[in-house]
């Protein structure tokens, strides 16, 4: 039985550098927290959707979209070398001296325009009703790693793994990649740091037409010109509900 409350976190400083102002700045027609905020809203399944935020024009965005900003990420927080997990941790302290009781958490990135509100709806349904401490998104990778090559100082390549050469991609185990666009989790498994890839945890698999890392300006054009053409698609079959 939930006795807690379920909130999401989504981590968006202000200081991107790759892709400067990459979490608000427009993404096919809205400014790209939006399209996370959204979805989190619509999946119902939270009591609070919290950015945590060290920018005043992001707080501001984030608040317009339905969110809530009810606190200031510190200055030692928003460094470009600070990782997510004492980002969230600090959220999730903060929110409990806020709203109480804090059971269920789900960290959602800002630049996941491609996450459905079903999506973070069954994922959670499957944390809350199995003996897990976290469900987060994984993709396969779209070609068998143990045939990766490398290049090697003379600029020739060799193989990672030299006695796959000979085997058939359908005869290599398939693998997986962190899709990096939600972590849900129990709170007391966030704060006590536990790892999120381990044998309490289950990998919620994607499909790789709606896994896109945006790090790069042409990450980006990419991402976009999948994104229309999805939203094209979806006025016929629903992807995104």
């Amino acid at each position: 039985m939930v006795t807690g409350q379920k909130i999401a976190i989504i981590p968006a400083r202000g200081g991107s550098k790759r892709v400067p102002k990459k979490n608000y700045r427009d993404f096919c027609g809205k400014p790209m927290l939006s399209w996370c905020v959204s979805a989190a809203l619509a999946s119902e399944m939270f009591d609070h959707v919290i950015v945590s935020t060290d920018s005043d024009e992001i707080s501001r965005l984030a608040e317009k979209c339905g969110a809530s900003v009810p606190f200031k990420r510190p200055a030692n927080l928003s460094g470009d070398f600070v990782s997510t997990r004492p980002v969230v941790n600090h959220a999730i302290e903060k929110a409990s001296e806020l709203f109480g009781e804090i059971s269920f958490v789900c960290c959602i990135y800002p630049t996941s325009p491609f996450l459905a509100p079903s999506t973070i709806r069954a994922s959670g349904e499957a944390l809350i009703n199995e003996s897990l401490d976290f469900v987060f998104s994984c993709a396969s990778y779209r070609y068998p790693i143990q045939r990766a090559l490398r290049i090697n100082e003379a600029k020739t390549v060799e193989m990672l793994w030299p006695e796959n050469r000979s085997k058939r991609s359908q005869d290599l185990e398939e693998t997986f990649h962190d899709a990096g666009q939600f972590y849900w989790g129990r709170a007391e498994a966030f704060l006590r740091n536990q790892h999120t890839f381990g044998p309490s945890s289950l990998p919620w698999v994607l499909p790789a037409h709606l896994v896109h890392d945006i790090d790069t300006q042409e990450d980006w054009d990419r991402a976009e010109l999948f994104f229309k053409t999805l939203k094209v698609a979806d006025d016929c079959f629903p992807l995104f509900c």
